[in-house]
């Protein structure tokens, strides 16, 4: 049997073998488009599930894992909020040092220990992110409340004024 027989597309008329290679070079293209983007994909999931891992350091736990964790006496609980905001409503034992405040790394490090875990929130999960992300970096053992104070007020969980 021919070649020309097995791989009619290649050995074909000239015409066809210019129409062959047309398409093999578009479905190169879009194999190494698909290749790309898949790769791309491959990669987002990697960084997403490094993060997760990691957790940049410090992990974010719902509320009811918080409130597993707080009911250990040894944990800190720290409410990183506005004074104001501490003032109307908060969770029980809890300290309040406000990130936004230029000095809160300071205030923290003279506050809290670093011999033992750290669990802190926020109104909403904003604040309480970029405190995790300083206490962490600086050697703390912290857990950040999902969703923050919102979240754990919806959950019914305990608060005081």
């Amino acid at each position: 049997m021919e070649a020309a027989q097995i791989f009619p597309e290649i050995f074909g008329t000239k015409n066809e073998k210019v129409i062959t290679l047309i398409a093999f070079s578009i479905l190169i293209k879009k194999s190494k488009l698909m290749k790309a983007f898949l790769a791309g994909i491959c990669l987002f999931f990697a960084t997403l599930v490094s993060c997760q891992q990691k957790g940049e350091g410090f992990t974010s736990v719902s509320a009811d894992e918080f409130a597993t964790l707080i009911a250990d006496p040894e944990i800190q609980r720290l409410d990183v909020r506005t004074v104001a905001e501490y003032s109307e409503e908060h969770i029980p034992g809890s300290i309040n040092i406000n990130v936004l405040d230029e000095q809160f790394a300071v205030v923290a490090d003279s506050t809290l220990r670093k011999d033992a875990p750290v669990a802190l929130y926020c109104r909403s999960g904003k604040r309480s992110k970029k405190a995790a992300a300083i206490l962490s970096k600086k050697g703390y053992t912290v857990y950040e409340l999902d969703k923050g104070f919102t979240g754990w007020k919806q959950a019914g969980k305990e608060t005081e004024k």
